[in-house]
């Protein structure tokens, strides 16, 4: 069974390693859309432009139709960088639409809107899984969106003692592993988070192909 990476910035992939490839829709990606490898698409919060919304976002929708994109995004919101919270939350919004039609999970990008993400999940009743990726806060936060029913997913925050996320890993199930754009391999992330779980590699594995399962990443394409 091999290692399962749910969000990588990475291109290359090793033997024994399947990875999710997490793209940014820009103007030069339409050339270069992966058409035999499992890919996000979406609209990143720090280079996504409201002057050009509508024009992303029928890029957005025709590539998304694609098989192998497994995932709507990272899309989410920032309120350090990109466009204005206002502008940001309209823009998730209309790929929430996208994410929902096509019946395909959200992986999220969030800096300091975690109040505002559970608000537009419960007004507009979002009922793909959204996934909040990289999630490197504190443990009681992380239950809090847990029991709002977003998904978390962990990387090399997990390697840091008393971290939010070393202690959360320990109390639940629901939860994904990631490299994003770290030079950590995803190797060494199931190896710590297999020490805090107190479970064999083996056994992660297969809770971690579990979760995969139940979110359909595993379609032919």
């Amino acid at each position: 069974m091999d290692f399962l990476d749910i969000h990588t910035h990475h291109t290359a992939q090793k033997k024994g390693v399947t990875g999710i490839q997490s793209l940014s829709l820009t103007s030069d990606i339409f050339l270069a859309m992966p058409k035999k490898k499992p890919i996000s698409i979406g609209l990143h919060p720090w280079y996504a432009s409201i002057d050009q919304l509508e024009i992303q976002l029928k890029y957005l929708a025709v590539l998304a139709k694609q098989p192998n994109v497994k995932l709507i995004g990272e899309c989410g919101l920032d309120k350090l960088r990109g466009e204005s919270l206002e502008n940001q939350i309209h823009i998730l919004e209309q790929q929430i639409v996208i994410a929902e039609k096509l019946n395909k999970p959200l992986i999220l990008h969030c800096v300091k809107c975690f109040s505002e993400l559970i608000e537009i999940k419960k007004r507009l009743k979002v009922k793909v899984p959204m996934i909040i990726h990289g999630f490197n806060k504190n443990n009681e936060l992380g239950a809090q969106l847990l029991a709002q029913g977003f998904l978390l997913s962990f990387g090399t925050a997990i390697l840091k003692e008393n971290s939010g996320p070393a202690k959360l890993i320990q109390h639940t199930d629901h939860f994904f592993l990631e490299t994003d754009d770290s030079e950590t391999s995803i190797e060494e992330i199931y190896q710590a988070a297999a020490n805090l779980k107190k479970c064999s590699i083996d056994e992660l594995k297969a809770l971690i192909f579990a979760n995969w399962k139940k979110l359909n990443l595993f379609k032919s394409y």
